[in-house]
Parts: C-alpha cells; structure tokens; sequence
C-alpha cells in the first residue's frame, strides 16, 4: 500500500497519470475531454510520435548491431626502432649434390630454347664450370646424382596457336601440359610469353631436383661470409657488428641477410631523421650464373619488414640496380583494428585455426602459405618446396608423386581467385606497421671516383674486378621523419553513444528524460495491480 496507489477506477488513475507525468502533451487528453476532436487528435498526435520514436529506435539499434567502424587518423612524433632490412643477391647456389641433375636440366633448357627460338644458348647462357657450393657434414649421404632420381621428359615445352575471333589474327603461346594420376584431366599451362613460360617451366624441374636434399639440413650452412656479399655496412655512423645480421638462402633469390631482425637492440633505436642516421651498404651486385634460369635479374633484392616477421620475397620487396647509389626513405604508418564483433583479425594468431609452419610471428602471408601447404599436403600428398612442411611430410618429386605438378597449379588457381577457403581462416593481425617507401637514384661510383673507391674495396675487402661499376651497389635506408601515422578503428556507434540517441530521439518526440520512462513503468504497475484487485473483487462477489 505504501507503493501502490488505489484508484477507484481506470479512467481516474489514467487521469492523474496524464495531469501529473513529465511526458508532454499527454494532458491534452483530460483537459479537453469535453471536445471529442481535439481528444482524437490529440490521441492520434501521441500514438504517431511512439510510432516515430520506436522506428527512430529500431534505425539505431540495427545500425549498432551492424558493428560499423570510423577510422581516426593520429601523428606521433618519438623515437623508434628501425624496421628489419632484408637483402638477397639474385644469385642462387648451384648445390654440389644435385650438380650433376642441375647440369642435366641446364642440357634440357638449353634444347627446350633451340627447339623454340632456334637460339644456341650453350656459350652465352650455361656456364657449367662455375664452382658448386659444398655443404659441411654431409659426406655420410654422398652424391645425390647416384640416387634413382630422374629428370622427366614429359612435361616438354611446347608451341600452340591461338586464333582470335575478333580480329582474325593467330597468337601462339607457350607451355607444358599437366594430367593427372591417371593420364586424364590434362591441362596445358600456357603463357603468352616464352619467357615466362621457360622460367616456369625451369623452376617446376628446379623444384622436383631440390626436393632431394635432406629435409634436415641447414642448406644456408656453408662457407660464404657476410664479406663476400656485403662490403661496407654502416647505421647511424657507426660499423654494424656480426651480431646485427642473420643469415639464411632463398631458393630463388639466393644467399640473404636480414639486419636488425629482432629489433631488441638499443643500436637500432632511431633517434634522428635523415640519410647521414640510416642504414648504409656497399653491396657486391655480381651475377655469377649458379642458375640463370631461375634469377634473370642482376642487383640485389631488398625489402623492408616488421621484426620477427619473415620476408615474403616473391610477393614483396623491389630490386636495387648493379653501379647505381639509391638512397630510400621510409615513411611508417600504424594500423590498429577493433576485432570481435567489428571485423575479423587476430592478435598474436592463437585463435587462428591453421597452424603455422614458420617461426617468427603471425602475418597474412605467413597464415596463407601455411594453409596452402597443409591442402596440398592433404589433397596432392607432398608440399611444395618453396614452402615449410608439416611434420611427417615431404616434398613433391614427381618420381614419387607423378601428378602433383597437376595437383598443385590447379589447387594455385583456386588459392588465386578466393576458391579455397584459405582467405577465410586467415584474417588480417589486429596491429600492424606498414612502410611507405620513396627512392631516388644516380650512377656510382662517378667516373672520376671509381679509380679509388675501387681501390680501396680491394685493399679492405679483396674485391677484384675489371667491370665498370657493374658489380657493385650502395644502398642507404632512412627515416624521412620520426612522425609516424596512426590508423585507428573505433565504433561509430558505441553504447554511450546509443544511449544518448535514444534520449535525444526521447526529448525530440516527447520532451521528457529517463524519470518519464519510469513514470510509464509505474502506469503500467499500477494498471496490473489495479486489474488483480477488480478481478478479486469480482471473484468474491460471485462466490457471495
């Protein structure tokens, strides 16, 4: 009773309700009770704008269960570590236990072009007395060569013709042709230019040849040192020391470097923008033809990455030219992403379901080669050698697995257009840096320098080499500016801010606040007991 108050009926508590609430034009139906059409359209006046408001509240609530995001930009000026710099030098080695089967394949390239083109590539192209490169602690397996291994002859490269319907004229087109276990299913991989489709083809045989060496060996465990590659380094004025570098071979971009890779040290830390404060290199840039076929661009590769983040060289990364100094400035951007219920992407790649095969963190790329190789473990049963395997698993040979070359290049096709559901498990990392790059470039050394700036790398390095500046590069790496742009999502539309729609739409149809809202649910308590009571009453009535 002291909560509730009792009326003698429902019209005189909807009275005092409509008399006393806070809500706005709702005593404008007991005021004019006397004239029925301002009553009615009073009524109708009220019940349109609960209609308008309760729509105004579904437009927000659907828009705030859509989880939209609005990108806020932000600048930050502090000292920071420099990136993780990755150089290779397009050279890749030619491995003395599979000499002989490279050799051979070289035979084969060189028959393939004259059957093409009618070129004699033997004396221009293949040097077959170039050194190979032994590695330590392998003389218990011998000379791969004598293995059972044989290059295949049925993957020949072949000349088709092509007529267009449009225009009437005939195009040819190079490839090989791929079926599958059975001999059905064929394909020809083609390729409009006969370039590409040489490379490829080289690198499909260079792939089943590679896959003979031991899963377990360190193939970057060799005699080559950072001196035969890199002649001068310098950061921010200062020598770089043995520990600022790691080492490791790429089977297609050959021997690479990776500077700062960890980026824990104090001596990359970037205090100050500008050429003199970056990083410095004088890099040997000679080709020496290991494999020609694999690598037809001579300079130096170099890319620029996060730490602890493996570099993608295929998919990223630019060339630097043989006798030209290009100085590159980086710029860096940060993107920070919601995740949950705003967007898809991972902090550290624990909730991710592929189980990566590298072991530095979690990128896209990383995730995306991970998954593809566990498919094609799966679907083809071998991996693909440019990527790491799975435990238990070993590399395609199409002695062993005949058709995986036709399981492959259809599993890439599908991976390449979205058919796999690779993109799917792999989101995007919740923070990121990416590095915007700017270079420029001039010739050196100059004419007039390069007597002695040639001097004294063969004094210090025993560089050797009647070239002209054909051999040699200098790269300088820098911060334009410590500023650096942060990219952040937030939600457009967040709890506070669904709240305080909901109260300004509330005002705007109705002037009243939240205590309006309580005097409705007090109405609506009241009419419940009120009706109990009248039931009761009635019931006792009746049993009288």
């Amino acid at each position: 009773e002291g909560l509730i108050e009792f009326y003698d009926s429902f019209k005189d508590m909807f009275e005092f309700f409509c008399k006393n609430t806070t809500i706005h034009g709702t005593i404008r139906l007991v005021c004019s009770d006397s004239n029925r059409m301002k009553t009615a359209f009073w009524t109708l006046l009220l019940l349109a704008s609960f209609g308008m408001l309760y729509w105004q509240f579904a437009l927000m609530f659907s828009q705030y269960w859509a989880y939209p995001v609005v990108l806020t930009m932000s600048m930050h000026s502090e000292p920071k570590m420099f990136p993780a710099i990755t150089i290779c030098n397009l050279d890749p080695y030619r491995f003395e236990l599979v000499s002989e089967h490279l050799v051979q394949l070289d035979h084969m390239a060189e028959e393939s072009i004259a059957f093409l083109y009618g070129i004699n590539t033997s004396a221009s192209l293949f040097h077959m007395n170039e050194k190979n490169i032994h590695i330590k602690d392998l003389t218990s397996i011998g000379n791969l060569s004598r293995s059972s291994f044989k290059l295949s002859q049925n993957f020949s490269l072949l000349r088709m013709s092509d007529h267009n319907n449009r225009s009437g004229k005939k195009h040819s087109s190079v490839g090989f042709r791929l079926c599958n276990a059975t001999g059905g299913n064929c394909f020809y991989k083609t390729y409009s230019s006969g370039m590409d489709a040489i490379l490829e083809w080289y690198r499909f045989h260079y792939m089943n040849i590679m896959s003979q060496l031991p899963v377990i060996i360190n193939i970057s465990d060799h005699e080559e040192q950072i001196e035969d590659m890199v002649y001068s380094c310098q950061y921010d004025g200062e020598p770089c020391r043995p520990s600022d570098y790691i080492h490791f071979h790429h089977p297609v971009f050959g021997s690479c470097y990776t500077f700062n890779s960890k980026g824990t040290d104090s001596f990359w830390t970037a205090t100050k923008p500008g050429i003199p404060y970056g990083l410095s290199l004088i890099l040997r840039a000679e080709q020496k033809d290991h494999i020609p076929l694999l690598s037809t661009v001579a300079g130096v590769k170099v890319m620029i990455h996060n730490h602890n983040q493996t570099p993608f060289l295929e998919h990223e990364g630019f060339d630097i030219r043989p006798g030209i100094a290009t100085t590159i400035g980086i710029q860096q951007d940060e993107v920070n992403r919601l995740g949950g219920n705003y967007g898809k992407c991972t902090t550290n790649g624990n909730d991710v379901n592929v189980k990566l095969l590298y072991n530095n963190s979690y990128t896209l790329q990383a995730c995306l080669h991970s998954c593809f190789q566990h498919i094609m473990v799966r679907k083809c049963g071998c991996g693909y050698y440019y990527y790491p395997l799975p435990p238990g698993a070993e590399y395609c040979d199409y002695n062993k697995q005949p058709a995986w070359g036709h399981c492959f290049y259809q599993l890439y096709n599908r991976l390449r257009n979205h058919h796999l559901n690779c993109f799917d498990q792999c989101p995007k990392p919740c923070r990121e840096s990416l590095y915007k790059v700017s270079a420029g470039t001039a010739k050196w050394p100059s004419a007039k320098s390069q007597d002695w700036i040639r001097q004294a790398l063969r004094h210090q390095n025993g560089y050797n080499s009647t070239s002209n500046r054909s051999d040699i590069a200098k790269v300088t790496i820098f911060y334009q500016q410590l500023n650096y742009q942060s990219v952040n999502e937030s939600p457009l539309l967040s709890e506070n801010l669904l709240l305080s729609s909901m109260g300004s739409q509330w005002s705007l149809w109705f002037g009243s606040s939240v205590l309006s809202v309580v005097e409705m649910f007090e109405l609506l308590v009241d009419t419940l007991v009120l009706s109990l009571l009248f039931c009761y009453q009635r019931f006792r009535s009746k049993k009288t």
